[in-house]
C-alpha cells in the first residue's frame, strides 16, 4: 500500500496494490469528525481526481476512535442569516455526495462509531455500508430534534434504500438505532468485528452486489396512488407527539415524501429548499441554541483531580432508591440505607425493573445488580466518596442524619443532600465542615429528567463543586450551578406556574382548559396534570416553603386536597383520575385558548427566571434557561424563558404583567431586575 500525497488538512489517502483507494476523514483538532464546510470544499477536490482517475474502489474510513462521522458542523448553523445562503451550502453537500454516488466504481462507508445525520448521509451515497460490531444506538438521522430534516439526500436516499416505513420511523424519532437493527431493516449491508473490518470491505467491494433497495411492498407504498393513506397515519403519528406550528419539521418531511415519493430530479432541490427555510426558522435557531446550552451546563466546573467510584444514599423512597439504582446503572458502586429491610426491598425491586429495561445482556445486567446493595446497618457510610441524603424534608431529622454521618465518613468524602426546598444555610450548622456540604438535588422520574441542580452556600469550596458536577455529568446528567436560595431554580420557577393554575381552576376555569393553554405555549404536560403527577402533598409543601420565603398565598385547594388524599398519580385520584399510571380526563372542547389565559399561566414563569437572574441564583442567562428547559421542560422551541422574553420584546412582557397585575393582583407586578435584564439586552 502506497501513501499518496495528502491533498487537504481534513482528508487522507492510500492506494493498495489492487487501486483501492482508503480514504480517512479526520478532521485535526477535533475528537469527531463532523462536515464543516471546509470538509465539503476538501472533498469536492479529491472527488475531482477520482472522476479523472478512477481507481477500482473507494473505503471511506474515519481516523476518529469516537466514531465515523457525528454529522454536520452545528457551529456553522449559527453564522447562517439567509435562506439563499442555507440552500447554497446544502446544495453543495448534495452535489458532492450525487456526485460519490454516481462514481463508475463500488464505494464502501466502513462505519467503526457515531455516524449521525450528514455522516449517515454520507454512508448512504456509498454503493455499500460495513458497520463494526457495536451494541450502542450509533446510526441515526436525528436531525429534527434541531428543527431540521436531512438536507443531503437522506429523506431520498433512506426511503429508497430501506423503505418509508424503516425511513420515516428514523428520521421523524430522529433516535438513533443499533447496527444489528440498521442491518435489518436494510440501511447496511454488513457486519464486521473491529479486527477484520478491513478484509469486510476489500470483500464488499470486489462482490459485484447491487445497492440496496427497499422492498417490494415499500416501493408500492412509494406511487402516488397510494401515498395519501400513508400520509394520513404519519401524520397522526406526528401530532400525537408534535403540533406543527411548534415544531414543523416533521411535517416538512412528510411533505416532501407526499410531493415527490422519494423519486424524480426534482426532489433534492426540493430537500434543499425545505432544509433552508427550516434551518432559518425560530424553532431550529433555539433548538441549536438548546443543542450549545447543553454543553454550557456540561461545561460548568473544573476536571476533579478523582472520580467518585463509591456512592452511599440514606433514604430508600422513591427519589432515593432512583437515585441509587440510577448510580449504579452508570457503573458506580451503591449502597443504599434506610431503617430497616423492608423500606429498602421496594427501591431494589424498582430498581431491577429500570436494569431489565436499560440493559441487554443478561451478563452484563447482573453484573449491574451486583453494584447495588441494601445496608441498614449504614456500613458503607465509611467507604463513600459521596453521600446523598435523600430523606424526608425534616430539618430536625436531616441534622441528626449528619451528625451520626459525619462521625464515621470518609475526611475527603462528600456529604450532600438532595433536599428540594430547605436552604443549606440552615442544614450544614451541625457540620464540622459546612464548607464542603453541597445540594445534589435530583427531579422525579430520576431516570428520565436530565437535569440535577448541584446547590452552593457563599463559602463552598471549588473543588467540592467540581466533584458534584463531575459525579453528575459522569452518570449522564446535566449540573447545573444555583444558589442556596428558596426553592432553587426549578422548583421556585414552576412554583408560581402551578399556583397560577391553582386560581384559576378556583375561579371556575375548566381544568383542561388549563392544560390545553400551557400545551398551546409548547408545555410538554399542562400544570394539573403536572400537578397530580410529582403529587399534590409535594407540590403543598414546595408551595408552603416558598409562599413562607416570598410572602406568597398557598392556594387553599391543594390543602383541602390532601386533606383527602387525594395526591394524584400516586393515589390514583388527583385534580384527575389516574389508571395503571396513565391519566384519564374528561373531554375538552378543544376550542382556541385566550392569549390571556396563556399569559397567566407563562409570564409568572418568566418573571421568576428574571427574579433568579437578578438575585444571582443562576449568574448566567443562558445557564438560567438551559436549567429550566431541562428541568421543567419548559418549550424548548422556545429557547427558555429569558430567550422567550428577547423575541417577544421585553416591555410585551413587563406590559402584559402589568396590565395582568392591575387586574388580578400583585402577584404578575413585573420584577425589579426586568430594567438590569432590558439594559443588558
Amino acid at each position: 500500500m502506497t501513501e499518496d500525497q495528502k491533498p487537504t488538512n481534513n482528508w487522507h489517502h492510500e492506494t493498495d496494490d489492487n487501486n483501492v483507494i482508503w480514504l480517512c476523514l479526520d478532521k485535526p483538532e477535533s475528537s469527531a469528525n463532523v462536515l464543516s464546510e471546509s470538509v465539503l470544499r476538501e472533498f469536492d477536490t479529491l472527488l475531482f481526481g477520482f472522476e479523472s482517475n478512477v481507481p477500482k474502489g473507494i473505503v471511506i474510513y474515519s481516523g476518529k476512535s469516537s466514531g465515523f462521522v457525528m454529522g454536520a458542523d452545528i457551529n456553522e448553523f449559527t453564522t447562517i442569516e439567509s435562506a439563499d445562503e442555507a440552500f447554497d451550502l446544502i446544495r453543495l453537500g448534495q452535489q458532492l455526495f450525487n456526485r460519490l454516488e454516481a462514481l463508475p466504481c463500488p464505494t464502501v462507508a466502513a462505519i467503526n462509531g457515531f455516524c449521525l445525520g450528514g455522516g449517515f448521509e454520507l454512508a448512504l451515497a456509498c454503493k455499500y455500508r460495513l458497520a463494526l460490531e457495536n451494541d450502542k444506538a450509533i446510526i441515526g438521522l436525528p436531525e429534527v430534534q434541531l428543527g431540521l430534516h436531512p438536507g443531503f439526500g437522506g429523506t431520498v436516499r433512506s426511503v429508497n434504500m430501506a423503505g418509508v416505513r424503516n425511513a420515516m420511523q428514523l428520521m421523524l424519532t430522529g433516535k438513533p438505532i443499533r447496527v444489528d437493527k440498521a442491518l435489518r431493516q436494510g440501511f447496511i449491508d454488513e457486519i464486521s468485528t473491529a479486527e477484520k473490518w478491513r478484509d469486510a470491505a476489500v470483500s464488499l467491494l470486489t462482490s459485484g452486489k447491487p445497492k440496496a433497495t427497499a422492498p417490494l411492498l415499500d416501493r408500492l407504498l412509494n406511487l402516488g396512488v397510494v401515498r395519501p393513506f400513508i400520509v394520513r397515519t404519519l401524520t397522526a403519528q406526528v401530532s400525537g407527539r408534535a403540533r406543527k406550528e411548534h415544531y414543523p419539521a416533521p411535517y416538512a418531511m412528510i411533505d416532501l415524501w407526499s410531493r415527490y415519493g422519494a423519486t424524480g430530479n426534482d426532489v433534492y432541490e426540493a430537500e434543499a429548499r425545505s432544509f433552508a427555510e427550516l434551518m432559518i426558522g425560530p424553532t431550529s435557531r433555539n433548538l441549536v441554541r438548546v443543542f450549545f446550552l447543553q454543553n454550557r451546563l456540561k461545561a460548568q466546573g473544573n476536571k476533579p483531580k478523582e472520580k467518585i467510584q463509591k456512592v452511599h444514599v440514606v433514604g430508600a423512597g422513591v427519589m432515593g432508591g432512583d437515585i441509587a439504582a440510577w448510580c449504579a446503572l452508570r457503573g458506580l458502586q451503591v449502597t443504599l440505607q434506610d431503617r430497616a429491610e423492608k423500606y429498602i426491598t421496594p427501591a431494589l425491586e424498582r430498581a431491577a425493573k429500570l436494569f431489565d429495561k436499560r440493559v441487554r445482556k443478561p451478563q452484563e445486567r447482573a453484573a449491574v445488580g451486583a453494584r447495588l446493595k441494601g445496608d441498614v446497618a449504614g456500613d458503607g457510610v465509611a467507604e463513600a466518596d459521596l453521600i446523598i441524603e435523600a430523606i424526608y424534608e425534616n430539618l430536625e431529622a436531616k441534622q441528626s442524619l449528619y451528625e451520626k454521618i459525619q462521625a464515621t465518613m470518609k475526611s475527603d468524602a462528600i456529604l450532600a443532600t438532595n433536599t428540594s426546598s430547605i436552604r443549606l444555610e440552615e442544614l450544614r450548622t451541625v457540620l464540622r465542615d459546612p464548607d464542603r456540604f453541597i445540594g445534589i438535588h435530583f427531579f422525579n422520574p430520576v431516570a428520565k429528567l436530565p437535569l440535577v441542580e448541584i446547590v452552593r452556600c457563599e463559602d463552598t469550596q471549588q473543588k467540592v463543586l467540581d466533584a458534584g458536577f463531575g459525579f453528575v455529568k459522569g452518570i449522564g446528567k446535566f449540573p447545573l450551578e444555583c444558589a442556596s436560595s428558596p426553592g432553587f431554580v426549578v422548583n421556585r420557577i414552576l412554583g408560581p406556574y402551578m399556583a397560577e393554575a391553582m386560581y384559576l381552576a378556583e375561579s371556575g376555569v375548566a381544568l383542561t382548559s388549563i392544560d390545553s393553554a400551557a400545551e398551546a405555549f409548547g408545555m410538554p404536560m399542562g400544570p394539573i396534570e403536572l400537578i397530580d403527577s410529582v403529587g399534590l402533598d409535594v407540590a403543598l409543601h414546595v408551595s408552603k416553603v416558598l409562599g413562607t420565603a416570598f410572602d406568597r398565598e398557598v392556594p387553599g385547594t391543594l390543602a383541602e386536597m390532601v386533606e383527602k388524599k387525594h395526591l394524584g398519580r400516586k393515589s390514583g385520584q388527583g385534580f384527575y383520575r389516574w389508571e395503571n399510571g396513565k391519566v384519564v380526563k374528561p373531554p375538552s372542547d378543544n376550542a382556541k385558548p385566550a392569549a390571556e389565559l396563556i399569559d397567566r399561566l407563562i409570564l409568572p414563569m418568566v418573571n421568576e427566571a428574571v427574579a433568579c437572574l437578578s438575585e444571582r441564583v443562576v449568574t448566567e442567562a443562558d445557564l438560567l434557561d438551559a436549567g429550566v428547559i431541562f428541568g421543567t421542560g419548559f418549550a424548548p422551541f422556545r429557547g427558555g424563558p429569558l430567550q422567550y422574553a428577547r423575541e417577544r420584546g421585553i416591555d410585551n412582557i413587563t406590559e402584559a404583567l402589568d396590565h395582568l397585575a392591575a387586574e388580578f393582583g400583585e402577584r404578575f407586578r413585573p420584577h425589579a431586575g426586568w430594567d438590569a435584564f432590558a439594559v443588558k439586552e
